[in-house]
Parts: structure tokens; C-alpha cells; sequence
């Protein structure tokens, strides 16, 4: 089961050098928008590669400490937990404490948590769940909303050279999430020095990223607001809109799935024998190759809907947990785990644009967090009951699939209320790089 894995991210990578498309306009030659861009990336970068270091490895980690299934559940809801809650009022403290601040703390959070894995006590454990979580939080809105606030404020640089930026993000992230999954192979199995290894390599990134931009960054603050204005605010664009109440199922079902895969799929592939790194570096691959189909079918000829892209996204998805359900043939799994990855890289860019183009200058976002706290936190009390054995397993991806279903309704309801509406179109000017979904 060694080759199968390898095959798939040569094939995978290839694929994604021919789906890209080419970059629109030329990049920016502004000399001072050059260095701001790189004191940027420098920060970031390393931030991004310790986060994919600690997703390989994680599950198998606490397998070797002793713990039981319904344990490892229990840690993995402690972070589950964590996030939709923090969530919540993330944008918020941000921009209370300041954003440079912000990814300082949030370079330190995930620092401690890695350094808590080498605990073989479960509460230093679950606290480094929490950690994790909430340093995870500030690493997907501190970074790119203090770097925003730089670009236009401070140095007033034109809006269109934003997408630059981005695009380059997005070409490094996938690459480190590639590279990640086979580091921590390597350290963990290759130099055998066992699963918290990876955790241990990411820690230098983390102190690199906190000290680059605590050092050379400016400090910068967004609007005060209170948090219940703010999420109020988020309920009253989701209620005045039903296509961004639908939107907001969508996306509260989706990522609820999404968390139940981040638990099962070590499970699921480890009794096969296949390398978990070399696995790990595949899916990563298979997203990456998902996200450029994306720009690749929203660009160019073709032009299609990313409203449609999306409905193509959970269509995949639902024939992946529907696969999974089904007691295959090691490499059925493993390859259905790559199309539901593939399903993952078109969705995240479709929803984030198709939010981003509902919110009508509101919050959106907000809103679509309320109805993910409710499914998040019942999932997180759930996970530590799911059934163990193999057959209870794939109960649980066919459970899963049903709730796809739904969302697969959801997005066929915003499709049909949205024909003709050119306002979900991509347009020439559109950032479709790097686009994230908090």
C-alpha cells in the first residue's frame, strides 16, 4: 500500500500544474510593494507550514500514549469545541486587541499546544487541544485581515494588487501542505522518531512567524464593535436573505462533516497499512487540485457559475461518504478519501465568494456561525460515542452522507432563486485565490 499513495500525489500534482490557470494580469513590479509583500509572507509562511505539520500525525500520536478510542474522541472534541465557539467572536477580539498582536498570540498558543503533545496526561492534552483550536482561530483571520488593513491604509497601495498577494498564499500553502504530510513521514517513521516528532518540528515555525512579525510589523486595530451587535448583525443579513440562510446551512452542514473526516480518516486508512504523512500529502494534493479546477472553471471560456460549482462540490462529497459507507477494497477507500478531499478544494473558494458576494454589507459570517455552534457542539458531545468497530464506522460516513444530502438540497434551493442574478458571477477583478471560509 506504499505505491498506491505515492502514485496518486505524483498524478495529483501533475494535475494541478495543468488545471492552474495562467495569472491574469502581471504581478506588481512597485519596488516598496515587493518588500511589503515579502515582510508579509515571512510572517505568514512559516505560521501555515507549523499548522499542516500538526494534521498528519495527530490521532496516531495519541494512539501511542494508551488512550482509548472514546478518549482520543473526547480530545478531539475539546478542540472541535473550542473553535466553533471561538468563532464566534474571533473577528471581534481581533480587532480589539490588535491584529499584530493577534498572530503573536496566536504563534504562541499553537507554540504551547505543540510542546503539550510530549504530555502523556489527558488533561495537559485536552488543553493542548483548546490551544490549538483557539491559536488556529487568530491564524485564519489576524494574518490576512491585518495585512488588508496594511495594504490600503497604511501604504495605499492600489486594491487590485491584493489578489497578488493572495495568489502567491495560496501557491505556498499548497505547497507546504504537500510538503508537510511528507516531513512528518519522514521524522516520524524514516528517522523513527515517533508521531509528536512533527509537532516538534513545528515549533521553530511558530517562534519564526511570532518573533518576524512582532519585530517588523505594525501594529494596526478594526472597528470596535459589541459582540452582540455584531452577531446580531450576522442574523439579520442571514434572515433578510433566504439564498444566504440556505447558504449558511450549506455551510454549517458541510463543515460539520468535515469534522467528523478530520477524526475518521486515520482510522479508517491506518489498518490498511498505508503511510498516514504520504496519505496526508495526497489529500492535501487532491484539495490544491479542487481549488484550481475552480479557478480554472470560473476563468477563462467557461465562465460557470461558482453557484454551480459549488452544488458540483457536494455532489462529489455526498458520492465520497456514500463510497466510504461501503465495505471496499483498501484502495476503494483511499481514493474515495481523495475525491472528498478534491469535493473540499471547489467548495471552500465557491462558498467563500458566494458569501462574501451575499452579505450586501453586512456580516454574513456571523450569521452562518450561529448555525454552525449548534451542529458543532452536538457533534462535539457525540464523537466520543461513535461506534469503534469497522462496521459502526462506515454507519457513521453513511450518517454523514444523508446530512450531505441535505446541504446538496440547500445549494440546489440558492441555485434555483439565483438564476440570472450576474451578481454571482466571477468577475475579471474577482480575488479567487486563496479564498478561505471561516
Amino acid at each position: 500500500m506504499f505505491l498506491l499513495p505515492c502514485s496518486a500525489l505524483a498524478l495529483l500534482l501533475l494535475t494541478c500544474l495543468a488545471l492552474e490557470p495562467p495569472p491574469r494580469c502581471p504581478s506588481p513590479s512597485n519596488p516598496a510593494f515587493r518588500r511589503f509583500q515579502r515582510e508579509f509572507l515571512l510572517g505568514y509562511l512559516p505560521a501555515l507550514a507549523a499548522d499542516w505539520l500538526q494534521g498528519p500525525l495527530l490521532f496516531q500520536l495519541l494512539q501511542s500514549r494508551g488512550f482509548l478510542r472514546s478518549q482520543i474522541a473526547a480530545l478531539y472534541s475539546c478542540g472541535f469545541a473550542s473553535n466553533v465557539a471561538f468563532g464566534l467572536v474571533s473577528s471581534i477580539f481581533v480587532d480589539r486587541l490588535g491584529r499584530k498582536k493577534s498572530c503573536v498570540l496566536s504563534s504562541g498558543l499553537c507554540s504551547v499546544s505543540c510542546l503539550l503533545q510530549l504530555s502523556w496526561d489527558f488533561l495537559a492534552l485536552a488543553t493542548g487541544r483548546v490551544l490549538a483550536a483557539l491559536g488556529t482561530s487568530l491564524l485564519f483571520s489576524a494574518f490576512e485581515s491585518w495585512y488588508i488593513h496594511e495594504h490600503l491604509e497604511h501604504h495605499d497601495f492600489p486594491g487590485e494588487w491584493i489578489p497578488d498577494t493572495f495568489s502567491r498564499v495560496a501557491l505556498w500553502n499548497s505547497g507546504l501542505a504537500v510538503a508537510a504530510g511528507l516531513v512528518a513521514e519522514l521524522v516520524a517513521e524514516g528517522l523513527a522518531l515517533g508521531p509528536v516528532a512533527p509537532f516538534l518540528v513545528a515549533v521553530p515555525f511558530l517562534a519564526l512567524s511570532g518573533i518576524f512579525s512582532g519585530k517588523n510589523w505594525d501594529e494596526n486595530y478594526g472597528k470596535s464593535r459589541p459582540c452582540s451587535k455584531a452577531c446580531g448583525e450576522g442574523l439579520r443579513v442571514l434572515l433578510s436573505d433566504p439564498r444566504a440562510l440556505l447558504l449558511g446551512l450549506v455551510q454549517a452542514l458541510v463543515e460539520s462533516i468535515l469534522l467528523i473526516f478530520a477524526f475518521l480518516w486515520t482510522p479508517v486508512l491506518e489498518p490498511h497499512g498505508i503511510p498516514l504523512g504520504i496519505a496526508f500529502s495526497g489529500f492535501t494534493a487532491a484539495s490544491a487540485a479542487g481549488s484550481a479546477l475552480f479557478r480554472r472553471g470560473t476563468t477563462g471560456r467557461l465562465r460557470l457559475q461558482p453557484l454551480r460549482l459549488l452544488f458540483a462540490s457536494i455532489l462529489l462529497l455526498v458520492l465520497a461518504l456514500l463510497a466510504l459507507a461501503l465495505p471496499l477494497y483498501p484502495p476503494g477507500d483511499f481514493l474515495a478519501v481523495l475525491v472528498l478531499q478534491l469535493s473540499c478544494g471547489m467548495y471552500f473558494p465557491a462558498m467563500a465568494f458566494l458569501r462574501r458576494r451575499l452579505e450586501r454589507g453586512g456580516d454574513a459570517a456571523g450569521g452562518a456561525r450561529w448555525l454552525r455552534l449548534p451542529l458543532g457542539l452536538a457533534l462535539s458531545l457525540a464523537l466520543p460515542a461513535l461506534p469503534g468497530d469497522p462496521a459502526g464506522t462506515r454507519g457513521v460516513f453513511g450518517a454523514a452522507a444523508l446530512a450531505a444530502l441535505v446541504a446538496l438540497g440547500a445549494a440546489g434551493g440558492v441555485l434555483g432563486t439565483s438564476r440570472g442574478d450576474e451578481g454571482l458571477r466571477v468577475g475579471d477583478e474577482e480575488l479567487l485565490e486563496g479564498d478561505t471560509v471561516e
